[in-house]
């Protein structure tokens, strides 16, 4: 177990040990996933990764609107 402490604006010094698994340089770009048990996973994004995002958020725009929000709230 690794641990960090958060400052005042919410940064913290990620473990060099953590930094080495996830071969972390200057400048990365880390994801957080926060699970329903309230764990939470961290990885390294890839730049396929963002291109990936970016190129999928640009085709759900048609499915972008208040009726459709109010017809899938529950799903």
């Amino acid at each position: 177990m690794q641990l960090a402490k958060v400052s005042s604006k919410g940064q913290m010094t990620i473990p060099a040990e953590i930094r080495e698994n996830l071969q972390l340089k200057t400048g990365d770009t880390v994801s957080w996933d926060l699970k329903l048990d309230g764990s939470v996973s961290v990885r390294k994004v890839r730049p396929l990764d963002i291109d990936y995002i970016s190129a999928l958020s640009g085709t759900l725009s048609e499915w972008n609107s208040v009726e459709d929000e109010e017809a899938y709230r529950d799903l």
